[in-house]
């Protein structure tokens, strides 16, 4: 297996006087150094070039595709190792990096069994974006291979494409999306299709976190079950970036064992690493330089000095933001070869992007995560994150677009001042060194599980064999260590039952038969915990967007500012009956965010360790929030302008959480008892806060997937609590990783807050953006002195 570790590296910290390394490429230094006039480059790291290691196959390729084919005479290992898997018929997950040649993985056997059957067999492609499945189409078509018809169908296809579709093609290219509401619904019209299925590729595997891949587990199940009807046993192949457990991963997506092939033996050019961390004033004297400017400024630098260069930003409206200031920066002649690209933009106009990428037009770019995914977007030879992306996963797949083809190239990380910012800047080597983390799903989460067994049903009547199907992977794939898995089978009667009970499914003759009338597909969004939406129309009912019913009170409230394609909307009214806030445009200097009060309650135990002095557990909670005032504040200073009062019913969420409980004589030897007591409550919220923000480091989730409670004396626990929750009903395994890491995350948590440089807490350690209080109160030293007595 293949590690990060394996590279050989140099590290230099840079000074503006040290004088230049002779280890260090100087194409990219020399920009680098140029642009560094107060010490903003603080560490850079030379990754050594890596020779391709090249394989052959058990059985060599037949020779009416060899010439379709011609690279297949020099794989690299983890091709060759992929293809004989997939030619025995074992599902496989190939885990390895950008631009290594994933897709022939899966190409050559669909190809050969397409030529063995005499164009009979029948291949389901599945990807997250329409991008990507068009990227796709162009390679296969290319192939050229007879038999072989490939196509897309999605929801651009019209009438005539998608029966075209059904009665001809051999090879159908998709998402999940139409999956699960234009195919397995009216599977009658695909009975050909399902009955000949050979493969199922489920492309860019890493995307299907948390609630979404807990949706795919079901839809594949789905799938399964209709093919086993139509007589198929299709093997399934994974392509994914580098992440931690993908074959875990996989194997709990489809429900049966994948083999993980990740040993990559790709060969990749020399990679120069760079964190830069913005000081000193902009040129306009209004304060510190912000991420947005210092990432211009760097893409600028870059194209002007002849580099191709994407800079990924984290929103919209940065992307729009750093293109704009990188073009008024460059030489006039420069300015056209610069644009932004996210997701808001037409169809057509992300392809022209796309193909000016591809053909060398352009010589920089602006993104979102949109071009993090696998379009093949041509030679480039530099990357810039303006901001840590969230996780050391997402970080490498964006660095992974640069330098394709063995070249040399160059990726910065510009810190901002998030905690784990601040965290890769005090500890870059973590950049290279660290395990990638796993992505988490939660396949026995009735709230995803029961609408996709109403779904099944109608299909075909759900039978007691149909448990086994939904069975968790370590109940038969070996996957025992596999944190956050249970005993879906009892999980699948538990929502018969209640589907039963609700009048959904009725039971003849010992099967489970769909009660309804038309598809229930229509209703289920597979983004969404719940499946209710809150629509956002304007004044002239356009609809402008949609947010989960879960979100809807913090984010849609009346008086809310919200931000759509860059585009500010204040919430007029919000119709609780209807699910709809109705809103206009507007341009002011203004931001919105909520106060709230949260109860947690603990309902269930799974577990319990101890991590320190620190008792620690995982187990079942009900969290009551009541959304109560929101403030309104200024955007470009961040002052409070009022606080508003909220009338808005309380909602309720059941989910999994991991908490603590801090015993008194540690709060005493941290100092916070007797006549300090007071400030207990404020040291468990900056540790709350800091937990939150440090459990990136564990799973790949951000901070808004999960949300927090810390109380001085929980009623259940009796003592000093600090719980941290699963934002989705039912819950979406990060709890279970966060119970897992244990100690870890503590120490992880008490490095973040006492290597932060401020002195009574700052973004960067303890303020939280989601805070329901204000960010009140906040003792970091206080939790600093907790945590170090809870595990000294």
């Amino acid at each position: 297996m293949s590690h990060p570790t394996d590279m050989v590296v140099v590290v230099s910290l840079l000074t503006t006087t040290e004088p230049r390394r002779a280890d260090i490429p100087i194409r990219f230094d020399a920009v680098l150094r140029s642009r560094s006039t107060n010490g903003e480059l603080v560490h850079l790291t030379t990754v050594r070039a890596r020779a391709a290691r090249h394989q052959f196959l058990a059985r060599p390729i037949q020779e009416q595709l060899r010439h379709r084919l011609p690279m297949v005479d020099c794989l690299w290992a983890h091709q060759a190792a992929a293809i004989d898997l997939v030619r025995e018929g074992r599902s496989v997950v190939l885990a390895t990096g950008t631009a290594s040649g994933k897709s022939l993985a899966y190409q050559v056997p669909l190809a050969e069994a397409t030529l063995q059957s005499g164009g009979r067999s029948t291949s389901l492609l599945l990807f997250p974006t329409k991008a990507l499945a068009q990227d796709q189409l162009r390679s296969l078509a290319s192939l050229a291979v007879p038999g072989l018809l490939p196509v897309s169908y999605d929801g651009d296809s019209d009438p005539d494409a998608r029966n075209w579709a059904r009665r001809h093609a051999t090879c159908v290219l998709t998402n999940p999306d139409m999956l699960h509401a234009g195919i397995l619904p009216y599977h009658g019209r695909w009975a050909t299709f399902l009955k000949r299925l050979e493969f199922v590729v489920i492309d860019e595997l890493h995307v299907y976190r948390g609630v979404f891949g807990s949706h795919l587990a079901q839809i594949l199940r789905r799938l399964t079950r209709l093919c086993a009807a139509y007589g198929s046993s299709p093997t399934f192949v994974f392509a994914s970036a580098t992440i931690g457990q993908p074959d875990a991963l996989a194997s709990e997506l489809v429900g049966h064992p994948v083999t993980l092939v990740d040993d990559d033996g790709s060969p990749t050019g020399e990679r120069t690493i760079a964190v830069w961390n913005p000081t000193g004033d902009d040129r306009a004297g209004t304060g510190p330089i912000s991420g947005n400017a210092a990432t211009a400024a760097l893409l600028a630098a870059l194209v002007a000095s002849g580099h191709r260069s994407i800079a990924f930003a984290r929103s919209r409206r940065a992307t729009e933001v750093v293109a704009a200031r990188a073009r008024r920066i460059v030489p006039e002649e420069l300015r056209d070869t610069i644009r932004p690209y996210r997701g808001g933009y037409l169809p057509a106009e992300r392809r022209e992007i796309e193909r000016e990428l591809f053909e060398g037009t352009l010589r920089g770019v602006a993104a979102t995560s949109a071009l993090e995914l696998g379009v093949d977007i041509g030679g480039l030879d530099a990357c810039i994150c303006n901001g840590f992306p969230g996780t050391i996963a997402s970080f490498r797949q964006q660095i992974g677009r640069v330098g394709r083809s063995a070249r040399p190239s160059l990726a910065v990380l510009v810190t901002g001042d998030d905690a784990l910012d601040r965290w890769y800047a005090a500890n870059p080597r973590a950049l290279l060194h660290r395990a990638a983390e796993p992505v988490v799903i939660n396949v026995a989460n009735p709230f995803v599980m029961e609408p996709h067994l109403e779904c099944a049903a109608h299909e075909l009547p759900l039978v007691p064999d149909d448990a086994e199907r939904w069975a968790a992977p370590d109940e038969h794939c070996g996957n025992a260590d596999r944190l956050g898995t249970s005993d879906v089978a009892e999980a699948f009667d538990d929502a018969v039952r209640h589907l039963v009970q609700e009048d959904r499914l009725h039971i003849v003759n010992g099967r489970a038969v769909y009660s309804g009338r038309g598809s229930p597909a229509r209703h289920v969004s597979l983004r969404s915990d719940s499946g209710a939406e809150f629509r956002i129309v304007d004044r002239r009912a356009r609809l402008i967007g949609t947010v989960d019913a879960s979100r809807a009170f913090a984010t849609l409230h009346e008086g809310a500012l919200y931000l759509h394609q860059g585009q500010q909307y204040r919430v007029d009214r919000l119709d609780l009956h209807d699910r709809a806030a109705w809103v206009e445009p507007v341009n002011v200097d203004e931001y919105t965010i909520v106060r709230s009060d949260t109860d947690l309650a603990f309902i269930g135990v799974h577990t319990t360790e101890r991590a320190g002095s620190l008792r620690w557990s995982l187990g079942s909670v009900e969290v009551t929030e009541q959304v109560v005032a929101f403030e309104r504040k200024r955007l470009s200073t961040g002052a409070l302008l009022t606080l508003e009062p909220l009338e808005l019913p309380a909602t309720t969420l059941r989910t999994k959480a991991f908490w603590y409980e801090v015993p008194d004589d540690v709060l005493a030897a941290a100092g916070l008892g007797g006549a300090n007591s007071a400030r207990i409550p404020g040291s468990l919220h900056a540790a709350e806060h800091a937990g939150i923000a440090m459990l990136p480091l564990f799973a790949i989730c951000d901070r808004w997937d999960v949300g927090g409670v810390s109380t001085a004396a929980h009623g259940q626990t009796g003592a000093a609590t600090v719980a941290i929750y699963d934002a989705y009903s039912g819950g979406a395994g990060i709890a279970e990783l966060g119970y897992a890491a244990g100690r870890r995350h503590v120490e992880e948590t008490l490095r973040a807050l006492t290597t932060c440089v401020c002195s009574d807490g700052c973004p960067s350690c303890v303020q939280s953006p989601k805070c329901g209080n204000g960010n009140e109160p906040l003792d970091k030293a206080g939790a600093i002195a907790f945590l170090g007595a809870a595990i000294s």
